[in-house]
């Protein structure tokens, strides 16, 4: 398994390295100072995160050799070093796997072109009016020879595209109704029919994306300088960001938590630790019954439905967003309304380690144990910390954490005490992981900022990989039981 996303030619081939790209934006920086009629864009905000301040991002490859090896090799690649890489750069070990995984989907061979995978994914971020991604991937889909009337509508792609629509809706929001009968009316199309190949691509895309825009959302992503809504042609101000900023320093003069407002009472912290601790005993003293977790796991499910994702109005998604999917009142929303059962899956029955990996390789060359590999960063990933707290073990926060995401989509592990979810993941974090789970459009800075206090960005940021993993490998379970249903 490669350890970078270029491989060692690529980068002796490359002509660009990040001081290269400060010499070049250098030089435009003398330009855009002269009236020699050269308008410079620069991009709309300060910095990749409206959430996060801008020199704690930057900060991160300045201390890291690592991530910025990684970036130089995304920069080498791509041609461009986008503001989601920019803030998974606190976490390189991910990053890097996440960015493999990633290129696998969408330039390796596979079984779908390159246009349609990048029409896929303006599918699938549409569906959760993820302008970011859908600017992002219109672009890509234009680059590769992709046909521009598609952009008009999803009336206008091909029907066997179209019929995506169903699929990408019931995955985004409702995975569990997925059936065996769905998988059969895309396969059995007669002259549109989808292959079981390219149909698991298909769903990878679509998961990828639906969780990618939670992301997104989740960490404030802004629009990346290329794309639409992300420039500007006014002069420069003080706090103007570049990205060779990443292979200066610049922008990163303070302290790298320097403005990041820490309660001299670390309260909140150490009241979750001290909660951690008395589980870890308790567990060690007794166990609870089978008849008892299962009984622990169906309140807790019933609990997360009453967990309201927020108190905003209703976000009316823009036609430039709508046209790439049908059906926009559909939503998560609707099911707890009405007060719908959703139906257990219990891992020990249909997982993804016993199952799905296996499917994927099998149809997908490969490309499940990338997708293993990622799973098991962003589970695993740990630096032993709890915001000044050194040496902590947070395995059993971070179970707590995915457990909790699966438990919404109805997922059972049947050796896990439910019980620990309401003990360790307060009310605010809850909404706010429901939130980008379920409906990432509507998260505001506020709600970032309402969680985990007295925490780092950069641990807010693990706990939105957290979440993102776990919501693609919960509609992953889904789609790929119905696949096999479909083939047994």
């Amino acid at each position: 398994m490669r350890h970078a996303l270029a491989s060692n030619e690529t980068m002796e081939n490359s002509s660009l390295t990040m001081t290269d790209l400060f010499k070049i934006c250098t030089q435009c920086e003398r330009l855009s100072k002269k009236d020699v009629g050269v308008r410079i864009p620069r991009p709309v905000g300060n910095g990749p995160s409206r959430f996060i301040p801008e020199k704690e991002i930057l900060q991160v490859s300045k201390l890291d050799e690592r991530t910025q090896s990684i970036f130089e090799d995304a920069f080498a690649v791509l041609g461009r070093l986008d503001n989601i890489s920019l803030v998974m750069g606190f976490h390189p070990q991910y990053l890097e796997s996440f960015l493999r995984t990633q290129h696998y989907l969408l330039q390796m061979d596979g079984p779908l072109s390159l246009h349609c995978r990048h029409y896929i994914g303006i599918m699938a971020a549409a569906r959760h009016q993820c302008t970011y991604l859908v600017n992002l991937h219109v672009n890509d889909f234009l680059q590769v020879g992709g046909d521009p009337k598609w952009l008009n509508g999803l009336e206008e792609a091909p029907r066997k595209l179209q019929a995506l629509g169903e699929l990408n809706k019931i995955l985004a929001h409702r995975p569990w109704l997925l059936t065996k009968e769905h998988i059969e009316r895309l396969l059995k199309a007669e002259e549109h029919s989808w292959s079981l190949a390219e149909l698991i691509h298909a769903v990878v895309l679509l998961t990828h994306y639906h969780s990618l825009a939670s992301f997104t959302f989740g960490c404030g992503i802004t629009p990346d300088i290329h794309t639409d809504g992300g420039h500007t042609f006014r002069p420069p101000s003080l706090s103007g960001y570049c990205v060779c900023d990443i292979a200066n320093g610049n922008g990163a003069q303070e302290d790298m938590f320097g403005n990041q407002q820490v309660s001299e009472s670390s309260g909140e912290v150490e009241v979750l630790m001290e909660r951690m601790k008395q589980l870890q005993e308790c567990r060690d003293e007794e166990e609870a019954s089978q008849e008892e977790m299962a009984t622990r796991f169906e309140r807790e499910k019933t609990e997360c439905m009453l967990v309201v994702t927020s108190e905003d109005e209703e976000c009316v998604p823009s036609r430039d967003v709508s046209r790439h999917f049908e059906d926009p009142s559909y939503g998560y929303k609707d099911f707890s309304r009405r007060g719908e059962h959703v139906p257990t899956l219990r891992v020990q029955d249909y997982s993804w380690e016993d199952h799905g990996f296996s499917l994927v390789n099998r149809l997908y060359s490969d490309f499940g144990q990338l997708l293993d590999e990622k799973f098991q960063i962003a589970f695993n990933l740990t630096y032993n910390t709890m915001a000044t707290h050194q040496g902590v073990d947070t395995s059993m926060l971070r179970r707590a954490i995915w457990n909790y995401i699966h438990c919404m989509f109805g997922i059972r592990y049947d050796d896990y005490d439910y019980g620990e979810i309401n003990q360790l993941l307060d009310r605010s974090f809850k909404v706010y992981i429901k939130t980008m789970v379920c409906s990432p459009e509507k998260i505001t800075k506020r709600m970032y900022e309402s969680f985990w206090r007295q925490f780092r960005h950069s641990e807010k940021v693990h706990v939105n990989l957290l979440l993102m993993e776990a919501r693609m490998q919960a509609e992953l379970l889904y789609a790929l039981r119905a696949i096999t249903r479909y083939m047994t």
